[in-house]
C-alpha cells in the first residue's frame, strides 16, 4: 500500500508538470498577446494578493491597540478598527480614488472616474485591471484612517469618529496622495518625491492627524496630574499576535507597491522590510531596558512597527544593510517621541504619533540619505542633496496641510459635542456607555 501512494503521487505529480509545461508552450506558441496575456494575470494575481495581506493588517490594528487598551473599552475599539474599513471603502470608491487618480492638477485629482465611472478595463501605465488597482489602493486608504483610533482610544465619541474616518478617506488622504502618487506637485518636481510604499501617504498622515487628534480630545481622566495612576493595556497577548498580523501584512504592503511581480524588486523589498522590523525591534527593546531597567514586550512591540514604518518609503532603493539603520533609527524616534509626549501630557495609549508620524517622518528623509538606484540617489551615494531637500519639501507640506485639516475637523467636533464621552460615560467604560455591551462581560471591572 505505501509504494502504491508513492506510485500515485509520482503519477500525480508527472501529469501536474506535462500539463503545466504544454500550458506554457501554448502560451508562448500564441506570440506577444499570449505573453502580455500571461504577464497581466501574473502580476493581477500578485497585486491581489498583496492587497488581502494588507486588508489583514486591519485585524492587526485591531488587535494591538484592543491589546494596549483597558478591557472596559475593547467593544469600542474594535467596532472603530471594522467601520474605518466599511467606511473607508465607501468613501474612497464614491470620491476618494477620483481625487487621487482622476485627473492631471498639480493639488488635487477629481476630473473623472468618479463612483468608478467611465473607467477603462486596465489602469493606464500599468499591466493589472483598473478594479486591481482600485482595490490596492483602497486597502492603504484605510489603514491611514485607521492608525489615529489608538491615539484617541478610551474617549472619543463613536460618531465623532464616524465623521473624521469619512472625512480623511474621502479628502484628506487622497490629496495627500495625489501630490505624491497621482501625479501632483511632488511627483512632478525637477527631483520627484520618493515614498515608494507609503511612510509619508499613509503612516505620516494618519500619526500628525492621531496627534491632533490627541490634543484636541485631552488626556483621559486619571492619566496626568497628582493623581495620576498607570493605565496599562489589558492583554499583551493580542498586541503581540496584533504586532504579528501587521508585520505579516507588511510583506503585502511594501513589495505589493512595486505593482507587479518583478522577481528581483519584489525580493529586495520583502527582505528589506523583514530586517528593518527586526532592528526597530530589538534596539527599542535594548533603549527601553537600559533606561527603564526592565526588558519590556511594549518597546519591542512598538520598535518592530516604528521599523516597518521607517522602511515603507526607501525599501525599494536600499540595501538590506541600510535597511537595518534605517529600522534602529526609526525605533530611537518612535522612543523619544513617546516618551516626549508623555512629559508633556499628550496622551497617546498606543503610541501610535511616535510610531507613524515618527517612524513615518525618518524613513521619508532615509530616502534622501541612502537611496541608490539609477533614478533615486540620496546624500551618501553621491546624489547630492536634491533628493533630501525634496523629501524635506514633501514632509513639511504634507504635515501642514494635515494638521491643519485635523486641527478644523476635530475642533468642529469638539464644538458640536461629538468628539470626547462625558465624564460619567468614560468611567463607566465606551463599551457600556457607547454600545450597550462588553466585551468581557465575565470580569468587567470599573476601573
Amino acid at each position: 500500500m505505501k509504494y502504491r501512494r508513492i506510485l500515485r503521487t509520482l503519477l500525480v505529480f508527472v501529469i501536474a508538470m506535462t500539463a503545466a509545461n504544454a500550458f506554457v508552450k501554448v502560451t508562448f506558441a500564441q506570440g506577444d498577446d499570449g505573453l502580455e496575456e500571461l504577464t497581466r494575470n501574473l502580476d493581477t494575481v500578485w497585486l491581489l494578493i498583496t492587497a488581502f495581506l494588507v486588508f489583514w493588517m486591519q485585524a492587526g490594528f485591531a488587535l494591538v491597540e484592543a491589546g494596549f487598551t483597558r478591557s472596559k473599552n475593547i467593544t469600542n475599539i474594535l467596532m472603530k478598527n471594522l467601520f474605518d474599513f466599511v467606511i473607508g471603502t465607501l468613501a474612497f470608491w464614491a470620491v476618494g480614488f477620483s481625487l487621487m487618480f482622476g485627473g492631471s492638477g498639480s493639488f488635487v485629482g477629481g476630473s473623472e472616474w468618479w463612483f468608478l465611472s467611465d473607467i477603462p478595463d486596465i489602469y493606464p501605465g500599468l499591466t493589472v485591471p483598473f478594479y486591481a488597482f482600485f482595490f490596492f489602493q483602497l486597502v492603504f486608504a484605510a489603514t491611514a484612517a485607521t492608525i489615529v483610533s489608538g491615539a484617541m482610544a478610551e474617549r472619543t465619541e463613536f460618531k465623532g469618529y464616524l465623521i473624521y474616518s469619512a472625512v480623511i478617506s474621502l479628502v484628506i488622504y487622497p490629496i495627500v496622495g495625489h501630490w505624491i502618487w497621482g501625479g501632483g506637485w511632488l511627483a512632478t518636481r525637477d527631483t520627484a518625491f520618493h515614498d515608494f510604499a507609503g511612510s509619508t501617504v499613509v503612516h505620516s498622515t494618519g500619526g500628525w492627524l492621531a496627534l491632533m487628534g490627541a490634543i484636541t480630545l485631552g488626556p483621559r481622566l486619571g492619566r496626568f496630574g497628582k493623581d495620576a495612576k498607570p493605565m496599562p493595556g489589558h492583554s499583551m497577548t493580542m498586541a503581540t499576535l496584533g504586532t504579528f498580523i501587521l508585520w505579516l501584512g507588511w510583506f503585502g504592503f511594501n513589495p505589493g507597491s512595486q505593482l507587479n511581480a518583478d522577481a528581483a524588486s519584489i525580493s529586495l523589498v520583502t527582505v528589506n522590510t523583514n530586517t528593518a522590523a527586526a532592528a526597530g525591534a530589538l534596539t527599542a527593546l535594548l533603549i527601553g531596558w537600559f533606561l527603564q531597567g526592565k526588558a519590556q514586550l511594549g518597546w519591542g512591540l512598538n520598535g518592530a512597527l516604528a521599523g516597518l514604518v521607517g522602511i515603507t518609503a526607501p525599501c525599494a532603493v536600499v540595501t538590506p544593510f541600510e535597511s537595518i539603520i534605517i529600522g534602529a533609527v526609526a525605533a530611537v524616534v518612535m522612543y523619544a517621541v513617546v516618551v516626549g509626549l508623555e512629559k508633556i501630557g499628550i496622551d497617546d495609549p498606543v503610541g501610535a504619533v511616535g510610531v507613524h508620524a515618527g517612524g513615518g517622518v525618518w524613513g521619508t528623509l532615509a530616502v534622501g540619505l541612502f537611496a541608490n538606484t539609477e533614478s533615486v540617489s540620496g546624500l551618501f551615494h553621491g546624489g547630492g542633496a536634491d533628493q533630501l531637500i525634496t523629501q524635506i519639501i514633501g514632509i513639511a507640506a504634507v504635515a501642514v496641510f494635515v494638521v491643519i485639516c485635523g486641527v478644523i475637523l476635530f475642533n468642529a467636533l469638539k464644538a458640536i459635542k461629538w468628539l470626547r464621552v462625558s465624564k460619567e460615560g468614560e468611567l463607566m467604560g465606551l463599551d457600556l456607555h457607547e454600545h450597550g455591551m462588553q466585551a468581557y462581560p465575565e470580569f468587567v471591572s470599573g476601573d
